[in-house]
């Protein structure tokens, strides 16, 4: 059976091939928790075991691999700062759960609930005010300090060779890289981060020394948390809408209409479950990863079973102790360099998918609906819902932009989404 079939065959033979695609999620799949202050084995054994659940759930017929969303970088940076780890799990597990009714609703209702619902005039600004509200976080790691800006931790001059080396470099790569290159732009920036911080000697491998070679990861278990859980869980839009689009592309790419078989009601199940298992494990939501798709795409390795050896190599590594510790030696600037691009390309992201629509924006509803959304959520604007607790930031802006898009009129709300308007691209 060839590799190039969509027919799922587990071989060990190709293993090495599955060990490529986790090459390929490596450098983002470990941003996050990196980011975050979750732990980076967790991660790895995280997404090894969600992929897993998403390969039973859908029955192994997608090639994909599941990791670290970079849309739920900011709430849990929040969440972290807010109410500690424990309770921002919680909040991390309510959003899975989310999809996971989500699911049951496409499954009854069809993908238009979807459309009616989370159209773009919503998920499209949502997803820009997650990308705006971490400026201030990129621009000062970038600088040397602390997220908040409270604390130097490296020399303002060398903080920006070694940012602006990450950041250029992964410009440079996902312009100008070929093959495997162009697919690890991130990873790349990453590399040439830390060695410039080896030459300027801010680089402090104590981590390394103390740490064991092998070691179970650190599991953290959540604790119950409205205020996380109403926070978190509206920032669950974006990736809802986003991962429609993945299923719709990595369709295109092995020619398969997976949005009728397996159905996108099992892949947002398995995204739903694949984050929950996370959550409740310590490790950063899990959805579907467009890295991945485009290593498919580039490779023409279309057999499922190839990510089923990624998500074994994953959870292989989540065991090397030192593997985790070297991660945690990567200093601050590095990982500013490459915030400044991440989040930038967030807030893009949520532009195309307005400018896709093909949205009059200056039409008073719309205008209404994008105004409020961003400014809500870059403002930091919060209302308060009994008690102490209060809905503000990226949540507040979603719910808000949801309950505008229903309660509004509208003069013609039966455009399809956007991704059904593409068709597929081969090169």
């Amino acid at each position: 059976m060839s590799v190039h079939s969509t027919q799922y065959t587990f071989r060990l033979k190709d293993a090495f091939l599955g060990a490529q695609m986790l090459f390929v999620a490596f450098g983002a799949l470990v941003l996050v928790p990196l980011l975050t202050g979750l732990n980076p084995n967790v991660a790895l054994f995280t997404a090894g075991l969600g992929t897993l659940a998403f390969q039973i759930i859908t029955r192994g017929r997608i090639p994909v691999f599941l990791a670290s969303s970079f849309a739920f970088i900011a709430p849990i940076i929040y969440g972290v700062e807010t109410w500690g780890i424990p309770a921002t799990l919680s909040g991390l597990a309510a959003a899975g759960v989310f999809y996971i009714i989500l699911s049951f609703l496409i499954r009854i209702f069809g993908v238009e609930a979807l459309r009616r619902v989370l159209p773009p005039v919503v998920t499209g600004p949502v997803i820009m005010v997650i990308g705006l509200v971490l400026a201030p976080v990129a621009v000062s790691m970038a600088l040397g300090k602390t997220g908040d800006g409270s604390a130097v931790l490296v020399v303002e001059w060398k903080a920006l060779i070694i940012s602006l080396s990450a950041l250029c470099t992964t410009i440079l790569v996902s312009l100008l890289g070929r093959g495997w290159f162009k697919l690890i732009p991130i990873l790349c920036g990453i590399t040439v981060g830390y060695l410039s911080s080896l030459f300027l000697g801010v680089v402090d491998f104590s981590p390394i020394s103390e740490a064991a070679w092998f070691a179970v990861p650190s599991f953290v278990m959540p604790e119950f948390s409205w205020k996380a859980i109403m926070f978190i869980v509206p920032v669950a839009i974006a990736p809802a809408i986003e991962h429609f689009g993945d299923v719709l592309a990595i369709g295109c790419v092995t020619g398969r209409d997976y949005v009728k078989d397996p159905g996108v009601h099992r892949t947002m199940l398995g995204d739903g479950v694949a984050t929950s298992i996370a959550s409740v494990l310590g490790g950063p939501p899990n959805t579907t990863y467009s890295e991945v798709s485009g290593a498919v795409a580039l490779t023409k390795v279309f057999n499922p079973a190839i990510m089923t050896w990624a998500a074994i190599a994953a959870i292989l590594l989540a065991f090397v102790s030192k593997l985790g510790a070297f991660l945690s030696t990567i200093p601050v600037p590095v990982m500013g360099g490459i915030m400044v691009l991440l989040f930038g390309a967030i807030m893009v992201v949520g532009m195309n998918t307005l400018v896709k629509a093909g949205h009059d924006l200056l039409e008073p509803r719309n205008l209404a609906i994008v105004a409020v959304i961003v400014i809500f959520g870059v403002g930091g604007m919060s209302l308060p819902f009994g008690g102490e607790f209060r809905l503000g930031g990226i949540g507040l802006a979603g719910v808000v932009g949801v309950i505008l898009n229903l309660v509004l009129p509208c003069k013609d709300c039966s455009e399809p989404l956007p991704a059904e308007k593409e068709e597929c691209k081969t090169e």
